[in-house]
């Protein structure tokens, strides 16, 4: 499965530890999430032992005049030592940080920029002038280093956000470096900017992605997947309007072929009705290997995002796809048929799963139905009541057999006495 989050969070740590990545590949299977607090920590771990050291540069600051020290440093000190006393220093003497940006020379303060805490950067961006951060951020994109430039993204002020926009032509560069950042909140408002600014950079940048490499389109994908709802909506409107249904094939069939088909289906998941019944209707999603590689990613990616957006791409394909994507689903391992029911109660998924399982063949059905018949009995009063309430009992019927009903009263009615075992158990302990 395609993870940028991942690896970028990967790269950043093995860079705070000075070690190759390849030296904490077993890292990888902790996630984006564990992967970045731990990077987290040990960065503060790293300022907090260097904290004194970093608190005598700091007091030089007010003696020796930046045009004395500055060229100094730039001759002398290593971008690394640099970067890392910047941030710190920074925090401290913000004024005087945001005046030594501006007196660098620009591949020097890049050559800093990987070792700077990026929260550090995005405080000055409010307090200084934008153009020599632009500069900065325009050079690393030069160099193609879109690890180092996310994070600084990440955490840069709606003003330097802004600048960033109007200042910054790379739309490839914005796209890579949005794609390393971690913060869905972040990526939401960059391309809040990029479709609100001046400029209106969405449409041209969607021409680039759809005309681009497949790495660049699963970046975009990725990007997307992870914005909220009402910024997708519309990307997703700019993206159709200009998309060939060659083109739009071209896109999702990269995109599943680089391992990211997951993003994909949370990235469509979010379009509104006339978007997604144009990508169902896409021959791709025809396609039985596409489908063969999207399900098996989703087993390895079981989380409701992706689901939903295969569940309403399904919902609105030719009833010989459906079959076949339910037949998909009935042979998956019996651990993730189990959690199907979890993946439906998170985003009230019921009506799409259960109207496609009843295009299935009744063994297909069968199966399902023999896993979820180890269910707890509310889950299965649940189920039933479902099927009912959408009246597909006939076409359910290998799920119906297969799934024993119980009465709401009989599961309230257990519960009330697993409760009353739990109460007795209490009340005959003593202290004696």
């Amino acid at each position: 499965m395609s993870d940028l989050v991942t690896r970028a969070q990967m790269i950043l740590l093995a860079r705070t530890l000075h070690v190759p990545v390849e030296r904490i590949a077993y890292l990888e299977r902790l996630g984006s999430e564990h992967l970045h607090e731990l990077e987290q920590r040990i960065s503060g771990r790293i300022f907090e032992y260097h904290g004194e050291m970093f608190k005598r540069i700091g007091r030089l600051i007010p003696i020796i005049p930046l045009q004395v020290s500055l060229p100094l440093v730039q001759r002398i000190v290593p971008p690394m030592m640099t970067g890392r006393a910047a941030g710190a220093v920074g925090v401290e003497y913000p004024d005087a940080a945001a005046d030594t940006l501006t007196m660098l020379k620009t591949e020097y303060a890049a050559d800093c920029t990987p070792y700077v805490d990026p929260k550090a950067l995005g405080e000055l961006g409010d307090i200084m002038a934008a153009e020599p951060l632009v500069a900065i951020v325009n050079e690393v994109l030069r160099r193609k280093d879109h690890i180092t430039a996310g994070p600084f993204l990440e955490y840069a002020s709606p003003k330097m956000v802004e600048a960033v926009e109007r200042g910054t032509l790379d739309d490839e560069g914005i796209i890579f470096s949005a794609a390393y950042a971690y913060s869905t909140s972040a990526v939401s408002n960059i391309l809040r900017q990029l479709l609100d600014g001046g400029s209106q950079r969405i449409p041209r940048m969607m021409e680039n992605v759809l005309a681009g490499s497949p790495e660049l389109q699963e970046a975009a994908v990725s990007v997307m997947s992870r914005a909220e709802a009402d910024v997708v909506f519309r990307i997703g409107d700019i993206l159709l309007s200009l998309a060939t249904p060659e083109a739009l094939g071209k896109l999702a069939a990269h995109t599943i072929q680089r391992g990211a088909a997951p993003e994909l289906m949370t990235f469509v998941s979010k379009f509104g009705q006339p978007g997604l019944q144009r990508m169902a209707m896409n021959p791709i999603f025809a396609n039985t290997a596409a489908l063969i590689a999207i399900v098996e990613s989703l087993i390895v990616a079981f989380k409701p995002g992706p689901w939903k957006g295969l569940l309403l791409l399904a919902q609105r394909s030719h009833p010989d796809v459906q079959r076949y994507v339910a037949g998909l689903v009935a042979r998956m391992p019996v651990e993730q048929i189990s959690e199907l029911p979890s993946v439906a109660n998170a985003d009230d998924l019921w009506p799409e799963l259960l109207r496609l399982l009843a295009v299935a063949e009744e063994p297909a059905q069968r199966r399902i139905g023999v896993v979820w018949a180890q269910l707890p009995a509310e889950r299965r009063a649940g189920l039933h009541r479902r099927i009912a309430e959408l009246e597909l009992e006939s076409r359910l019927a290998g799920i119906v057999h297969e799934v024993p009903n119980v009465s709401v009263e009989e599961v309230f009615y257990q519960r009330r006495r697993r409760i009353r075992r739990r109460g007795a158990a209490s009340d005959s302990w003593s202290v004696a």
